[in-house]
């Protein structure tokens, strides 16, 4: 398959930073707007990227990506969505936090906070929280996954089902426009619908790329959560169901 060298360029970033946005690239190759949306058009129709609004994802279809490279994508989104969520969770809370770059930005932002318990199967998660002696960090037993440090499995689900906490923060792969929360492993997902159904108030992190994805796998439903934030929500499918199942939605671009 041939390339131009913009277009090896323009994947290379895409590789390297999770995402490309059209204005940015349009920038960098002193290129128009419209010249650049052309190549995203044409990189996308070879599946070597994945579309989203005002730019394109590496890589394209349903493959989930390396944890790295979801680490990038709307990092800044990302953090500004776990202060948000870690405003709602009191000190002396019991909570969980599973697997995800969104969780573990929530994480991050919970390190000032005091008389925590914090229940994980999220090995970043434990390691970046063990060092606070106001912290206490319980991680789940199970099989740990090399491409990302979750703890998963049935062990794992078994672990989670002991526990009643007061919050639990979670994460999806993908957000389907119906309200499905979905994934792409099976494991994962066996854990996740634990923690929903053991946790008193469920916190849904997504930043709105996740919007443009898809994953096989059912977690469960946005009606299932008590406040989802994100950083911004565009379908009005989803703003409906928040509305209607009085689920909580905190849009973090319009604070």
């Amino acid at each position: 398959m041939y390339l131009s060298p913009r277009h090896a360029e323009i994947i290379q970033m895409a590789k390297d930073h999770g995402r490309v946005l059209v204005d940015d690239l349009a920038n960098h190759f002193n290129v128009t707007p419209q010249t650049i949306r052309k190549d995203l058009n044409d990189l996308c129709d070879q599946r070597l990227l994945s579309r989203i609004h005002g730019g394109a994802l590496y890589p394209s279809g349903i493959e989930n990506m390396e944890y790295e490279a979801r680490r990038k994508i709307a990092a800044d989104e990302k953090e500004a969505i776990g202060r948000a969520a870690a405003r709602l969770i009191p000190d002396n809370a019991s909570l969980f936090i599973n697997i995800g770059t969104t969780t573990e930005s929530v994480s991050k932002a919970l390190l000032d906070h005091n008389g925590l318990m914090v229940i994980t199967n999220n090995i970043n998660v434990a390691n970046r929280m063990r060092i606070y002696p106001s912290i206490e960090v319980v991680i789940a037993g199970g099989v740990v996954r090399g491409s990302d440090g979750g703890v998963v499995g049935e062990a794992a689900v078994d672990f989670i089902r002991q526990f009643k906490v007061d919050y639990a923060v979670i994460g999806a792969s993908a957000i389907d426009h119906d309200g499905a929360l979905l994934d792409f492993d099976f494991r994962e997902v066996k854990v996740a619908q634990a923690i929903i159904a053991n946790a008193r108030h469920v916190i849904l992190v997504s930043d709105q790329t996740k919007f443009e994805r898809t994953a096989p796998v059912r977690i469960g439903h946005l009606s299932q959560v008590n406040t989802f934030i994100t950083d911004r929500c565009d379908i009005p499918s989803v703003r409906k169901i928040c509305q209607e199942a009085e689920v909580q939605l905190i849009e973090t671009s319009l604070a």
